[in-house]
């Protein structure tokens, strides 16, 4: 400001000399007057610049300006400059936060006051089928086109969250998605997104185990009270005396069947996975195994008028060991076989095989002629107690928790277990073992 005032005052004084050297006092004040309106010109030049510079917006492009408009200059630039770092930074914590609900393992939908989708993560376009980019602003009940959805919305009661089919759920495969609605702001809306199939199924497992352990245990138990009635209130001749005995033997067998068997289960659970130290030969475990699926068939076909057709194609084992508990491996590999024998109708044909597989590993598998399963039955197949046909499994002497050892033992050893049906073809029980535990002997 002194600066400006000193140039001033100089123009002035050097129009008033001017004049006076001239020789007029009029001269002097029209001297200064032309001095006043030069330096105002000039001023409202350097004011036009700056207004030039403000409209372009570029505001970090430089302009060489002095005085008091020079600095003006630079405390915009420096406010601008301020005001871009702050934008940067907040910037840089909307994409921070950004990334932490894309991070989330839940499905996180952002919504307008309208119920139009702003934002969604990965997960929610997963379960509900969205493209972040192409359905941006769309409203989200003409994507979700769910009565029990749109019901939910229209209630506004967020209190509890709805259930719902997710994208690509199938009869043998159901997707299910908790959908839970929060509300912020103004009328917004933060909708979560949860994938509960594994929770439902674990929770209906749950309760069918114990019904299904309930009523294995009950019907035998049922069965041997009355028996034990009829034995103490009637005087049976001989023969009737020992049929009685006979079918209370027979499910006292059961009874200890189903215990015998939740008891390995309990056993496989609890104990350590088993080593690399014990090698089998992979031979002797299906010379066993053979032997038991023969007697068995043998024993469920004595009063058919045909027998199994049993072709074991097993030459690809002879020299090669397996790792692991050998008890537990002829356990899971006898069960499949067994199954097989006893869900083939009387000349039927089992083809047991093994080979090896490309990656090192091998390939066990039973493939029967059998009735073939449904596919909405073969992902509960290894569940506890499980049975698509009760009145045939309990025919043939089975517990229900045949496929359920199968599966723990094969887990315990790095293997897996494939099913492959077709209604009124057959069955294929495929075992993949990993090649860490084979060796050649």
């Amino acid at each position: 400001m002194v600066l400006r005032f000193l140039i001033f005052l100089f123009w002035q004084l050097l129009g008033g000399a001017i004049g006076w050297w001239q020789g007029s006092a009029w001269g002097a004040a029209l001297g200064a007057a032309v001095a006043a309106w030069v330096w105002f010109v000039l001023d409202m030049w350097r004011g036009g610049r700056m207004l030039r510079w403000l409209r372009q917006g570029d505001v970090q492009r430089g302009l060489e300006l002095y005085g008091l408009w020079g600095e003006a200059v630079e405390r915009v630039r420096r406010l601008v400059r301020q005001q871009q770092d702050l934008v940067r930074e907040s910037d840089k914590r909307l994409q921070d936060i950004l990334g932490a609900l894309q991070a989330s393992p839940n499905g996180v939908v952002l919504l307008d006051e309208e119920g139009r989708i702003e934002w969604c993560n990965d997960t929610a376009a997963e379960h509900f089928g969205f493209d972040p980019q192409r359905d941006a602003l769309q409203s989200i009940r003409n994507l979700v086109r769910d009565p029990e959805f749109n019901a939910y919305l229209a209630e506004h009661d967020y209190a509890r969250d709805v259930v719902l089919e997710g994208r690509g759920s199938t009869p043998s495969r159901p997707v299910r998605v908790s959908v839970h609605v929060h509300t912020y702001g103004e009328g917004r809306a933060l909708l979560l997104s949860r994938d509960v199939t594994a929770l439902e199924q674990a929770e209906a497992m749950r309760r069918d185990f114990v019904a299904n352990v309930s009523h294995e245990i009950r019907t035998p138990l049922t069965v041997l009270t009355g028996f034990v009635e009829t034995l103490q209130t009637l005087d049976l001749e001989a023969p009737d005396r020992a049929r009685y005995l006979a079918m209370m033997a027979q499910q006292a067998a059961r009874m200890q069947s189903v215990v015998q068997d939740l008891l390995t289960l309990s056993r496989l659970e609890g104990s350590p996975l088993p080593g690399m130290a014990e090698w089998t030969p992979v031979s002797s475990l299906l010379q066993r195994c053979e032997e038991e699926s023969r007697a068995l068939s043998a024993l469920l076909t004595q009063n058919q008028a045909q027998g199994h057709v049993l072709e074991f194609d097993t030459g690809a084992a002879q020299w090669q060991d397996i790792a692991g508990s050998p008890a537990e491996l002829q356990s899971a590999l006898s069960n499949l076989i067994s199954n097989a024998v006893r869900y083939t109708p009387g000349g039927g044909r089992i083809v047991v095989r093994w080979k090896r597989a490309a990656d090192g590993g091998a390939v066990f598998s039973v493939q029967d002629t059998g009735p073939g399963i449904a596919p909405e039955h073969i992902p509960r197949l290894t569940e506890r107690f499980y049975r698509v046909d009760r009145s045939r499994s309990r025919e043939t002497g089975g517990t229900g928790l045949g496929l359920a050892i199968v599966k723990h033992v094969l887990q315990r050893h790095g293997a897996s277990l494939d099913i492959r049906s077709t209604l009124g073809k057959g069955s294929t029980f495929s075992v993949h073992l990993p090649p860490a535990r084979l060796r050649s002997s």
